[in-house]
């Protein structure tokens, strides 16, 4: 059974995510906060989490951000909910590495066809059984890259953050973000996770002598 994390402050849409997915027999757990949600995922990690954007203290986005820094969390299928819908706010969530986004409220039949797709994917990416070997940024280089930004794409599949590889390679924040959207570019993705996913399908693979 697939443990779902849905982390909504909304007690009324919290109860009706878990009853839908409890009766498609999905294993739902629920959080009224994002730090509640948080401390649940480090806990026992989920297969997926459905999480608020809007909430009091630790919103949709911090929780994402906290999570794709956590190297056994970075991977685990996010999905965002939405009741505003407005793009500048759903391009935040997805250039932070959100999978995909539901608008509030979540017809039933969008909400199972999501959780299904993404889901279907992550487990797809498990078959792989990613063993990536941090050692060295050469083999990135492979994807086109600037030695620089495959040093920075290095420490993202490492769920570093942006401040962090600023101090790690000694430039500045700014400068990191323009290495990344080189890579986001250069790969053909449009966020963090997916570039990640890429990066440790390199370094996953067999060096070469």
């Amino acid at each position: 059974m697939k443990k779902i994390l849905i982390i909504e402050d909304e007690p009324e849409m919290r109860r009706n995510l878990a009853t839908v997915l409890r009766l498609e027999k999905y294993y739902a757990v629920t959080a009224e906060s994002g730090q509640a949600g948080l401390e649940l995922a480090r806990k026992d990690p989920p297969d997926l989490i459905l999480c608020d954007v809007m909430m009091p203290g630790l919103d949709g986005y911090g929780v994402l951000e906290a999570l794709r820094q956590d190297i056994k969390l970075a991977l685990v299928p996010f999905v965002f909910l939405t009741a505003k819908g407005e793009k500048d706010d759903l391009r935040s969530g997805m250039n932070l590495g959100a999978d995909d986004y539901l608008t509030k409220p979540v017809p039933k039949t969008e909400l199972l066809q999501a959780i299904e797709a993404r889901l279907r994917r992550s487990e797809q990416q498990a078959k792989r059984q990613f063993r990536p070997d941090f050692s060295s940024h050469t083999p990135l280089l492979t994807l086109g890259l600037t030695p620089r930004a495959a040093e920075a794409l290095l420490w993202v599949a490492q769920g570093k953050t942006n401040s962090d590889i600023a101090t790690i390679l000694g430039i500045s924040e700014s400068t990191v973000k323009k290495h990344l959207l080189d890579i986001f570019d250069k790969l053909g993705v449009e966020t963090r996770s997916a570039a990640t996913l890429r990066a440790l399908e390199v370094l996953s693979s067999p060096r070469q002598n």
